[in-house]
């Protein structure tokens, strides 16, 4: 079941932005703009995380963390702030990360996945000695995170998840860009050759006029 998640975010289109982003990753959202509203979407339905922006019309996303912290809630939180002055309050207050603006989306996802990992744990896989976190996409050799980027771990995950089996360029070109993005048979190139360097050469199988086959 796709994680949920309720952003708090009053610049509106801040909001349409992150939350097209969320939806496009497969996340269920839901916006408002104050906390008025937060406290009504949360009275009714449990949320995965809450991304609150710290500066809201009728109040704080510090003030909304502390009277839900208050009250039980445990829900993961990740603060979007202007400025990094006060943060030490939000994380007294029982906030899990936060991001600076202008957000980085890449970034973005990226500690989002960290936290959902973090309270949900995941689907974990075995490549070599590799281990890979199929709900965080994040890959470790023993303790030590490997360096990718979000396209490379999303191929990654769709190899995993479809290991052995034919993938057409088709298939991979609509996992990997989003609607309105024009696919690059050269960028797909570069990430083969850089799952290969760390899986070996004969982990990925070309499929001539067609497409790949993971064999890890």
């Amino acid at each position: 079941m796709p994680f949920k998640i309720l952003l708090v975010e009053d610049d509106s289109l801040f909001q349409e932005t992150i939350e097209e982003l969320l939806q496009e990753e497969g996340y269920l959202v839901e916006s408002v703009p104050d906390i008025k509203g937060a406290l009504e979407y949360i009275y009714y339905t449990p949320y995965d995380l809450y991304i609150l922006d710290v500066k809201l019309p009728d109040g704080s996303g510090f003030e909304l963390l502390d009277q839900r912290r208050r009250q039980g809630d445990t829900t993961p939180t990740l603060f979007l702030t202007s400025k990094r002055e006060g943060l030490k309050e939000g994380f007294l207050r029982g906030g899990d990360d936060y991001l600076v603006k202008p957000v980085d989306l890449e970034e973005l996802l990226l500690r989002i996945r960290a936290i959902l990992r973090r309270s949900h744990g995941g689907e974990v896989v075995t490549i070599g000695p590799y281990t890979f976190n199929i709900t965080s996409l994040q890959l470790l050799l023993g303790e030590r995170p490997i360096d990718l980027g979000l396209k490379e771990l999303k191929l990654l995950e769709l190899f995993v998840k479809n290991r052995g089996k034919n993938l057409s360029k088709e298939e991979i070109f609509e996992h990997l860009w989003k609607p309105g993005e024009f696919p690059s048979d050269g960028a797909l190139r570069v990430y083969i050759t850089t799952l290969k360097r760390l899986f070996g050469k004969d982990a990925i199988t070309n499929i001539r006029g067609y497409g790949y086959r993971f064999e890890k």
